[in-house]
């Protein structure tokens, strides 16, 4: 039989459960491994897990676990479908706390996931309410009067306005949100959030009661977050970044017990040389390759056009060729004009398959030849990456940067460590710093 333990939450109300207790839908695996970074804070093991496991939970689950979907960019029904299988098996294990993690810039398609995921959620829940807070003050994402901000810029007038997959044009979580789903949209602003916790559960039982089931909340600062979290944490189901969730396991004072030292999974991994892979086309992944290849790494730049025409066989040949202590890079980062030539030629989904098909052949030889240290940058690329290394479950080490932990996993026999990095997370030296943060 699997293991049940007491856990008490701040109102004092003791319930039995399974060796899990939060649970939690990521819509891609950066974005899992950033969600699983900030609650590994708390020095609780976070088991993730990619893609829906098969078969009922095992003896090995995790306090914290995680699944992630390659879902952000996927229609509907698809989106919808995939969480609520992953939210079914959550439950077998022992779940009672659930969350809908997104990205930090809310970006979905443009027909809109986060909204018919988080309701469908909900439905099977039994939830009459849930909020959404996207923020990351760490990264400079910011919810101000309902407007999510990156940096100083308005999410519309950032970068993320010409993402190749999922361009934002507005900057008001309200417009966006509510297009998206069949319940009222409602909002708590920095003024109520300023007022306190309690001020703030009491808001949400009056829009509760008046039938808003969709309440964006706004958050500027790491202490905007743990307000959210002290007035949230007994509700059922959230919705939001990953930094929303990372006061909750603090709140839950009896998973205390179950805090580690996250230091000894770094002596677990073989040795082995390294390789970046980076599909991500934001403005940050730009600065980061530049700054690796300036430092003298070998370099090779994937064209789509001609991946389509050609298939991966020079790359793969290219990297044959490079010597074993080396640690190069194979990158399809370019400028929006650039990725806009090739969408153009092949469609925005044929240009971003090749790629992610052509990076992730690359990290199987390389694994095959010896590599054991993987940086991979970009939501697409990390799902098609630790797809083709066989991996399906990782366990959280320490962050490299806000967000972005190394992870510990097994492929082809061997463990390795890879990091799979959101596009504009980390500064431009991210990639050396997370090559020397492993070696220390």
């Amino acid at each position: 039989m699997r293991a049940t333990r007491t856990l008490t939450c701040r109102t004092g109300v003791k319930k039995k459960t399974m060796s899990t207790f939060f649970g939690a839908v990521a819509d891609d695996f950066t974005g899992a491994t950033d969600l699983g970074a900030l609650l590994a804070r708390s020095g609780v093991p976070v088991s993730l897990r990619v893609g829906v496991p098969n078969g009922k939970p095992e003896d090995d689950t995790a306090p914290l676990e995680v699944i992630a979907l390659k879902c952000r960019t996927a229609g509907v029904d698809e989106a919808v479908a995939e969480s609520r299988a992953a939210l079914a098996w959550l439950r077998k294990a022992g779940a009672q706390r659930f969350f809908w993690k997104y990205c930090s810039t809310f970006d979905s398609t443009a027909n809109g996931n986060i909204g018919p995921v988080a309701e469908a959620l909900m439905e099977d829940l039994s939830v009459r309410q849930t909020i959404y807070c996207p923020a990351f003050p760490e990264n400079g994402r910011a919810v101000f009067m309902g407007n999510l901000f990156v940096g100083d810029q308005p999410l519309a007038e950032s970068p993320m306005k010409d993402h190749p997959l999922t361009p934002m044009r507005d900057s008001n979580l309200m417009r966006l949100l509510a297009p998206q789903v069949t319940r009222p949209v409602g909002h708590a602003n920095r003024l109520v959030i300023e007022r306190g916790s309690v001020a703030l559960k009491a808001y949400l039982d009056t829009l509760s009661r008046e039938g808003v089931a969709h309440v964006v909340v706004d958050a500027v600062a790491n202490d905007d977050l743990h307000t959210i979290a002290e007035a949230c944490h007994d509700m059922i189901f959230l919705t939001g970044g990953s930094a929303i969730a990372m006061n909750l396991p603090d709140l839950w004072t009896d998973l205390a017990a179950s805090r580690e030292d996250r230091n000894a999974a770094d002596s677990q991994v073989e040795e082995g040389p390294a390789i970046v892979l980076s599909g991500s086309c934001s403005m940050m992944t730009a600065r980061q390759v530049a700054d690796y290849k300036v430092k003298g790494h070998q370099s090779f730049l994937l064209d789509p056009v001609t991946l389509a025409e050609n298939g991966p066989e020079v790359v793969i040949a290219w990297l044959n060729s490079q010597q074993a202590t080396e640690s190069p890079i194979i990158y399809a980062t370019a400028e929006p004009d650039a990725v806009r030539a090739a969408q153009d030629r092949l469609g925005a989904e044929h240009a971003g398959r090749v790629v992610e098909d052509a990076l992730a052949a690359c990290a199987v030889v390389a694994r095959d030849r010896g590599v054991r240290r993987f940086v991979v940058a970009g939501g697409e690329t990390s799902g098609a990456v630790t797809k083709a290394l066989g991996i399906d479950r990782l366990r959280i080490g320490n962050e490299i940067a806000p967000g972005v932990p190394w992870c510990y996993a097994t492929s082809g026999g061997h463990t390795v460590a890879i990091t799979l990095k959101s596009g504009n997370f980390g500064d431009a030296t991210f990639f050396t710093d997370a090559l020397e943060r492993l070696a220390r």
